[in-house]
């Protein structure tokens, strides 16, 4: 480019900030998002002007599962096997529950989809907790992330009923 072009550039590039009509003099918070390869594969990359964020697949699917925990009505996550060995891992000592059980996720450069398996509470409304489930998950993933979520598909893989031995309290105490 030539002195004169770059001047000329330069010059309309500044016309068009004071009329309001080009890009702006305030700092970008996202400049591009795009897909990283190597050791973080599959992970977002939000790139500023002050530098790049990846975020993980995983963690798009932790928020998920927690932001899906926190409706009433959803008493477990996962299909019968992810559940049961859930449960054996519950049972040892310093262990932590698998907040991403149950929850699949495809993460594109701006966009995810998540699909979700629950296990719902006897006599409540199925279709009230998935859309409340849906909801959440939606406003928590977005929000913390700055995807937008096209799609939460919901399967309810089983219904919990409650026995007489879980309603009963214990005589010994």
């Amino acid at each position: 480019m030539t002195s004169s072009s770059a001047e000329t550039s330069t010059q309309a590039q500044e016309t068009q900030r004071q009329s309001g009509k080009g890009p702006s003099t305030q700092q970008s918070t996202q400049v591009a998002t795009r897909p990283e390869a190597g050791p973080g594969a599959g992970a977002v990359a939000v790139e500023t002007e002050t530098g790049l964020t990846r975020i993980a697949p995983a963690v798009v699917a932790k928020i998920a599962g927690l932001a899906a925990r926190d409706i009433p009505g959803v008493q477990a996550m996962g299909g019968g096997i992810s559940r049961r060995v859930g449960q054996l891992r519950s049972l040892i000592p310093g262990s932590s529950e698998a907040t991403s059980q149950g929850v699949n996720v495809e993460v594109g450069q701006r966009q995810a989809a998540i699909d979700l398996n629950l296990v719902t509470w006897y006599g409540q409304s199925i279709v009230d907790i998935s859309e409340a489930v849906r909801r959440n998950v939606i406003g928590q993933v977005e929000g913390m992330t700055g995807l937008q979520v096209v799609e939460v598909n919901i399967q309810v893989d089983d219904i919990h009923v409650e026995t007489p031995q879980e309603q009963t309290p214990s005589r010994v105490q």
